[in-house]
């Protein structure tokens, strides 16, 4: 399936990190990907992930976002269940949430990160995806993230993935509430 027509421009979607071409197949084959816990972001109920594929993709494939995947649901496993092909890897007892997926959406156009490189995740919706130009159009601001962040703190409670004493109820640094790491030029 190709695009985001269809899809509400107010859906939250995550930008997430595809280390290498197999975690796309993983996504595309067997419908789900992995965010360690100790490095995932406070709040994983989002309405798709934006796949950024990161620097052990092939030339003309790395660097961007072209498709996006409904999140129909996680669990929280560890890395041994998840890749049992990798049972003597050094993380393979540590925590990992599994993200189940819908069909791989292709984007119509894919969002080059240009300047931009090394993210891991942060938080969009739908219709800055539709819009972007480049990765850096993506991040929300101002009153867009007070509303963006009231969202994602109800999905949060209403899946019963924190109480609501647990999130904070205050004005976030952008960047903490964007949740980039690193970002640097190549």
């Amino acid at each position: 399936m190709t695009g985001t027509r269809g899809i509400p421009e107010t859906d939250l979607a995550l930008v997430a990190l595809l280390p290498e071409p197999r975690d796309l197949e993983i996504a595309r084959v067997l419908g789900w990907y992995r965010i360690p816990l100790k490095t995932a972001p406070k709040i994983i109920s989002v309405d798709y992930l934006a796949f950024y594929q990161g620097k052990r993709f092939p030339a003309g494939e790395r660097w961007q976002i072209s498709c996006i995947a409904k999140v129909k649901g996680h669990e929280l496993t560890t890395r041994r269940e998840l890749l049992r092909d990798q049972a003597d890897h050094p993380r393979a007892g540590e925590e990992y949430y599994k993200l189940q997926l819908g069909p791989l959406l292709r984007l119509q156009k894919p969002i080059p990160a240009e300047n931009w490189k090394r993210v891991t995740f942060f938080y969009t919706t739908i219709g800055h995806i539709n819009r972007a130009e480049k990765l850096s159009d993506l991040p929300v601001h101002d009153e867009e993230r007070k509303i963006i962040w009231k969202s994602l703190c109800e999905k949060a409670i209403r899946n019963q993935e924190h109480q609501p004493e647990n999130l904070p109820d205050f004005e976030l640094d952008p960047m903490i509430l964007a949740l980039f790491t690193a970002t640097e030029k190549r």
